[in-house]
């Protein structure tokens, strides 16, 4: 196979046993790779109703066919198994080098089953696997395993693993590679250390063959003069000050997630916006693999408290543990950062969850005594001890650590818990970017951004500009984002080059340079239909999971604070969002039925009938 490797591992934990088998071509068409392999495994050989937690349950490692190739951005791969934070499915997902690593060893996907008696880590050396003890690295947090791998494998391996977050079942916790890149969302990591599987080492020199490598390298030598032109025009973008850039965009659209979403916009929002963290802690900027852009940020923290050194935050850790919580301290939520990576734990998830808890200590339905301290918004000092508190389960981290929807709901209220389908939401309030609200409440992993995206179109303007406070319309602008995001995600591409540069903006959302690229490396020959075919393929194969686990439009939801509470101030004040009207459209764009099934004739159409 071109692009493809062409093999599948799988790692039977419980037997201590692995095999490679082939990948069928027409599968790695079908379902292009990446996310797209990980539902195919998953309908394939999993029972949607298993308990996450349980041996019964897989976890699915996949590149896609651009990952490693030199296509701009193409780094990634995604994590797929069944959440133990929401009981859906998840799609998390993570860039460096790891993922270039993994594709040259020699696979396309690996798929963990069953559990390990005794701790364990899978090493692969140029198509060679073998599992060894990890007694040794049980307990050890993700920097020190990674350094201790590193010695007894290869000091040019990649390393991907768990730290005691997943070890002790934190529901959020992640899955870190190359030390800071982490498949953060819906609990990958607890589902890795609930199978005793502490770490996937990966050493690969096994190049990437091209059907047509000549036609690959002169399309991609235009791809990235186009983007260079554009960092020109836009000189303060992602390369200038990573994606913390983003505060000051959702602050002066009225969108920064505040106070537990009561509201909009934040007073304090200069002193965490990206130029404040490039001016005082930027050490220098960091890049995946193959990519051009550099948005990631090498950082140091010298404030006497929240000392520390690492790579972020991101825009989303900003929001969930600055604004969220109105902590305006950036040193304190760096460190915050730098703790979560050390740990394996979502940065999203973990700080909605301690702005939860603020709020519910503001309204009196959890006491400090409970806590174990004062709680009150803009501590940041109870920000660090309790993240570390969580990332161990010691005292009131072992209720964090469940997430805010089961905290809250133990305190009788859950309304207070800003999720979808249980999954805490990434930084873009709804009220004030509509569609945002349809992407949140039919994401298939629950509350995210990463699963399409219409802040690109609402806020940025990019690949041209809707208005964001508009609902009608937004159904067909959410679901053509969300096959896009399918496609990219399978393909082993990042979101952030390929919305920018490879859509055709005549004709919106139709991915032609993904095209261009997947033709070229493949040799598939997909036509356009085709390709937009597949994305729908995978959007509803997982939707067909989600169905099979209990999941329809009841769970396409969002908390009341955001469909009936008007936004009380900023740019956004008055509105709600109008997720109900948008929804009806929204199936009957996808041609699922109004309790949000697949029709059979859906499902006939797409071959997964």
């Amino acid at each position: 196979m071109f692009g493809w490797k062409g093999k599948v591992l799988f790692v039977n934990l419980s037997t201590q046993k692995t095999e490679e088998t082939t990948l069928d071509p027409k599968i790695a068409k079908d379902y292009i790779g990446g996310r797209g392999l990980g539902i195919y495994y998953l309908n394939k050989l999993l029972d949607p109703t298993c308990d996450p937690l349980s041996s019964e349950n897989l976890l699915v490692m996949a590149t896609g066919p651009l990952t490693g190739t030199g296509a701009p951005t193409g780094a990634r791969y995604m994590v797929m198994t069944k959440s133990p934070l929401t009981g859906a499915i998840t799609c998390s997902n993570s860039g460096g080098f790891f993922p270039t690593e993994l594709k040259r060893s020699g696979y396309d996907a690996i798929v963990f089953e069953g559990k390990s008696d005794k701790p364990v880590y899978l090493w692969i050396e140029n198509g060679k696997a073998e599992l060894r003890s990890a007694v040794h690295l049980w307990g050890k947090d993700t920097h020190k395993t990674t350094d201790m791998l590193l010695s007894e494998t290869d000091k040019k391996a990649r390393v991907a693993c768990i730290g005691p977050a997943g070890e002790r079942g934190v529901l959020f916790a992640s899955i870190m590679n190359d030390r800071h890149r982490a498949a953060g969302r819906s609990g990958v990591g607890a589902v890795m250390g609930s199978k005793n599987l502490k770490a996937v080492v990966v050493k690969g020199k096994d190049r990437i063959v091209f059907a047509d490598e000549e036609r690959f390298k002169s399309f991609n030598k235009d791809v990235l003069n186009r983007f260079m032109e554009g960092v020109k025009k836009a000189p303060l973008g992602l390369t200038t000050n990573g994606t913390a850039g983003v505060v000051m965009a959702t602050q002066n659209f009225g969108v920064l997630p505040t106070k537990n979403w009561q509201q909009g916009t934040f007073d304090g929002w200069e002193n965490i916006d990206g130029e404040r963290l490039t001016k005082d802690f930027l050490v220098k900027n960091s890049a995946c693999f193959g990519c051009p852009i550099g948005c990631g940020r090498k950082t140091k923290v010298e404030e006497t408290g929240f000392a520390g050194e690492g790579e972020g935050p991101e825009y989303e850790t900003i929001y969930a543990m600055g604004s969220n919580c109105m902590i305006d301290n950036l040193a304190a939520i760096t460190k915050a950062n730098y703790l979560c990576n050390e740990l394996g734990m979502d940065t999203i998830t973990m700080g909605a969850t301690i702005a939860c808890a603020m709020e519910l200590v503001e309204r009196g339905y959890l006491s400090e005594d409970e806590v174990g301290r004062s709680l009150n918004w803009g501590d940041d000092q109870a920000l660090v001890e309790l993240i570390r508190k969580t990332g161990l389960r010691e005292g009131f981290g072992d209720r964090l650590a469940e997430g805010s929807y089961k905290m809250a709901s133990h305190y009788d209220h859950p309304e207070l818990s800003m999720v979808s389908k249980k999954q805490e939401f990434p930084g873009y309030e709804p009220r004030g970017a509509q569609a945002m609200g349809l992407a949140y409440a039919t994401s298939p992993i629950g509350g995210s951004h990463m699963r399409g995206d219409p802040a690109y179109f609402e806020l940025f303007g990019v690949p041209e500009p809707v208005d964001p406070h508009q609902w009608q319309g937004k159904a067909r602008l959410t679901k053509s984002i969300q096959d896009l995001s399918a496609i990219i995600d399978s393909a082993g591409l990042c979101i952030f080059f390929a919305v920018r540069n490879l859509t055709d903006q005549t004709l919106k959302h139709r991915p032609e340079g993904i095209l261009e690229y997947l033709n070229s490396a493949t040799g598939a020959d997909y036509t356009l239909d085709e390709l937009m075919q597949a994305g729908e393929r995978i959007i509803t194969a997982e939707r067909l999971f989600l169905s099979k686990a209990g999941f329809s439009r009841k769970d396409d939801s969002l908390p009341e604070r955001l469909t009936n509470d008007p936004m009380p101030v900023g740019p956004a004040k008055g509105l709600v969002c109008h997720l109900q009207e948008m929804l009806n459209e929204y199936y009957k764009e996808q041609n699922w039925t109004e309790d949000g099934l697949p029709t059979q004739d859906r499902l006939n159409e797409l071959d997964l009938g």
